[in-house]
């Protein structure tokens, strides 16, 4: 690593080593890093307190599996894969689409990604990503009303339920918590999985897009699986078990390339660039 890391792109990168790499001292980061253990322990102390990740020990380690991270190191963790899979779903949306947004930091970044875009109509639960698309002078945005979890600026409580019922939308865009090795959507509550199956109800398409740290990992509780989405958008391969069904059930599977192109089930091509 080299030693002149901005301390934001440092952050990010300890994550990253952590979740790659398990358990890591205070001692061997900073010499990972190039940096004092004084700094070090000031970046880890700031990850710990926003609940990045959980101090042991005389170092860090991840917070236990099960549990869902805090937004903002979702926000964090894995994202160029999350801007890349942006990138590849803004191709995708025309100008004046009707979008759904669903909850997470995937979905967020896609928000980001559509800012240029004219004319959209959004719905969504996420404040981060209506607050995104605030930014789009075009863009007209309906919330869901209900109890907002704080942390994560999402409204998911039963209020939330039958938002999406409400419309009918081109495309929905949503994540999810993780994908079980048999194809089913897994989330961290039941709040999450019926607000989800609710905008996946009521849109012509549905997007599933999520990074590939999302195959394998835990979660809680099962609700949907991924041939139920229209394309699903990634940032590598997936598992070959997984690209099987997509590929048996007609699911369009878009891979982000380092090779200037983005692969997809049905053999298009599509440029880096915005298209």
């Amino acid at each position: 690593m080299a030693a002149g890391l901005p301390a934001d792109d440092r952050a990010r990168a300890i994550i990253d080593l952590v979740r790659a790499e398990g358990y890591q001292t205070i001692e061997a980061l900073a010499a990972q890093f190039g940096k004092t253990t004084q700094t070090i322990r000031r970046d880890v102390n700031h990850l710990c307190d926003r609940g990045m990740l959980r101090r042991k020990h005389g170092g860090v380690e991840l917070p236990p599996e099960g549990e869902n991270l805090a937004y903002p190191a979702r926000q964090v963790l894995n994202f160029q894969a999350k801007r890349r899979i942006a990138e590849l779903v803004a191709r995708d949306v025309p100008d004046n689409a009707t979008l759904f947004f669903g909850i997470g930091t995937t979905p967020e970044q896609c928000a980001l990604a559509l800012t240029d875009h004219p004319g959209l109509r959004v719905m969504t639960n996420n404040l981060n990503v209506a607050m995104a698309l605030s930014r789009n002078p075009s863009c007209e945005i309906t919330i869901a009303g209900g109890r907002v979890r704080n942390l994560d600026r999402d409204v998911v409580a039963a209020e939330a339920h039958g938002f999406f019922s409400r419309f009918s939308v081109d495309i929905g865009i949503y994540g999810v918590g993780a994908v079980a090795e048999d194809g089913t959507l897994l989330d961290f509550g039941p709040d999450e999985i019926e607000v989800r199956r609710n905008l996946a109800q009521h849109c012509r398409q549905r997007f599933l897009v999520l990074d590939h740290s999302k195959f394998g990992r835990d979660a809680t509780m099962r609700g949907g699986h991924i041939t139920e989405a229209t394309a699903v958008f990634t940032d590598r391969p997936v598992p070959p078990a997984i690209a099987g069904q997509l590929k048996e059930a007609g699911v369009r599977l878009v891979v982000w390339s380092d090779d200037a192109s983005a692969t997809v089930s049905t053999t298009q091509q599509h440029n880096n660039g915005r298209g």
